[in-house]
């Protein structure tokens, strides 16, 4: 019989500061037929506070059988829970909606912690993924099916039903946000999962799993692995998998999703982005100043929709000065310090990458506005901090550009016209998302119908549409044909079935058989 952990925080006690030096690393479990098991694995992977560089948990690399195990009882809970009832599943997710809420400030502790995000960040990507769950709700009526009498007597039902086992590949930098973005659409739809969070920031996953125990949820709807490439791999390449759901990096993305095709599966892929601010001369200033500054530089930059180039059009060249003004004021530091506007950056690799990005980019010609390398944050000496950092002078072909930095920096492109910032924009492989601050609405006419990223921002800086909607990345920042949440989300986790009747209510006698193609009038 699998040993068994206990979760180190309750609703009530959560860390409200970093761990204490010599603090004893917590042991991550994985969560299997609703419970905490201590896997048996020979290797396990340090977990960093990102503010003190202090190994505050270890994350195991499951063992294969261990994997085997999830996917098959999630895969034998399927063959019941599919035929539990829409009205009972919905109810399982009023009871999630509640729990999450009162969790809230415990989910992003814990995010904190091990994540480094400022507490109300935290929040904030805890809300997010709330409100998934809020859309799952609506499941009756968003799963409602389609009836038409196509002929005289004859009725066609299509409705959708579940796929089966669901695998989710999750990324470090939304460890609350992204997983529910599958949780709840699962329950709803009568699906199963097998959910494998960051290595990095598995904790927010666990307390997720508490929680869909306390509602109620079946043993085997929702299991949690966690691990590596090997834990990837088993999920793409089992028979028993149906679908793939990931988010992250293009490299990994695009082995995903040739992977999981190859076996198979239906593959969402989110990836890699760039994603412009575009300002022309009419823009209220003040307002874009604000919104660029939180937008480039909040969450450390670590956001798959961050703000990380700014296209100035025409004279907009000159406010490039006071926007720097505006970044210097940001507190860096603490997630736990509510005066902090950015906490550190996820890892010391993640770090060193990206400084080594903004020294290349200066040697191949963009200009210094401003510098975040080498910040000091008092009391946090070893913390993986990068100050918001501002790029002017940039080319299309400098490595600020080509590259997704995943970080506060910022990389400034100056065009004469506003036409040119669209083609800047369009030219580019990636396509998640893009603002355009004006107050000119025949402006913003031309730029949404002329603009390609899938999801467009007017004066709003990152424009992510709520869950009734999708998150519509396009071109390079997405593969996969149905987008993540909304309507479209659900279409991806169900399969369309027709039925087809034909109940004669009229006594005239049959002509006899027919071999033509049937025709229905």
């Amino acid at each position: 019989m699998s040993d068994t952990i206990k979760l180190s925080t309750t609703t009530e006690s959560f860390p409200k500061t970093h761990a204490a030096k010599g603090t004893e690393p917590y042991l991550t479990p994985l969560f299997i037929k609703n419970e905490f098991i201590k896997s048996k694995a020979t290797e396990w992977y340090d977990i960093h506070d990102p503010a003190t560089n202090q190994v505050i948990s270890k994350c195991p690399q499951a063992t294969d059988a261990e994997l085997d195990s999830a996917i098959e009882l999630a895969h034998e809970t399927f063959k019941t829970w599919k035929n539990v009832s829409i009205m009972r599943r919905q109810q399982y997710i009023f009871k999630l909606v509640e729990l999450l809420k009162k969790n809230h400030d415990r989910i992003a502790s814990v995010i904190v912690a091990e994540q480094g995000k400022t507490f109300e960040d935290a929040k904030g990507d805890v809300l997010r993924g709330l409100q998934v769950a809020e859309y799952a709700t609506a499941i009756t009526t968003e799963l409602q099916g389609t009836q038409l009498e196509v002929a005289t007597d004859m009725d066609t039902l299509m409705i959708r039903e579940p796929l089966g086992v669901i695998a989710a590949i999750c990324p470090f930098n939304f460890p609350a946000m992204i997983p529910l973005w599958t949780i709840p659409l699962v329950i709803a739809t009568g699906n199963t999962a097998v959910i494998k969070p960051s290595e990095r920031d598995p904790g927010a996953c666990s307390i997720f799993g508490e929680l869909v125990k306390e509602a109620g949820v079946p043993a085997g709807v929702i299991n949690f692995v966690q691990g590596k490439a090997p834990t990837v791999n088993k999920l793409l390449t089992h028979p028993l998998v149906q679908a793939v759901q990931f988010v992250g990096s293009s490299k990994t993305g695009n082995y995903i999703y040739k992977t999981g095709t190859e076996h198979n599966k239906r593959v969402q892929s989110n990836e890699a982005a760039k994603n412009h601010v575009v300002v022309v001369p009419d823009a209220n200033k003040a307002q874009f100043i604000n919104a660029a500054a939180g937008a480039f530089a909040g969450a450390a930059g670590q956001r798959c929709m961050a703000a990380s180039v700014l296209v100035t059009v025409g004279e907009t060249k000159k406010w490039i000065p006071d926007l720097v003004e505006a970044a210097k004021k940001l507190k860096i530091g603490s997630g736990y310090d509510s005066k902090s506007d950015l906490g550190p950056m996820i890892s010391k690799d993640a770090l060193k990458r990206a400084e080594d990005i903004i020294t290349k980019g200066v040697e191949s010609g963009a200009k210094l506005a401003l510098d975040g390398r080498g910040v000091k944050v008092d009391g946090f000496p070893e913390g993986y901090f990068l100050g918001p950092t501002i790029l002017t002078d940039v080319k299309t072909d400098n490595i600020c550009y080509t590259e997704e930095i995943f970080a506060p920096v910022l990389s400034v492109i100056s065009v004469d016209t506003f036409d040119e910032a669209i083609k800047v924009v369009n030219d580019n492989p990636y396509g998640n998302g893009v603002a355009l601050f004006t107050t000119s609405g025949i402006l913003a006419k031309k730029f949404i119908k002329n603009i390609e990223p899938g999801q467009v921002g007017i004066n709003v800086p990152i424009p992510v549409p709520l869950p009734m909607f999708s998150f519509t990345g396009n071109k390079g920042s997405f593969q996969g044909d149905l987008n993540f949440y909304g309507k479209m989300g659900l279409t991806f986790l169900t399969k369309a079935k027709t039925i087809t009747s034909l109940w004669k209510t009229s006594l005239a006698e049959e002509a006899g058989p027919s071999t033509s193609m049937p025709t229905q009038n």
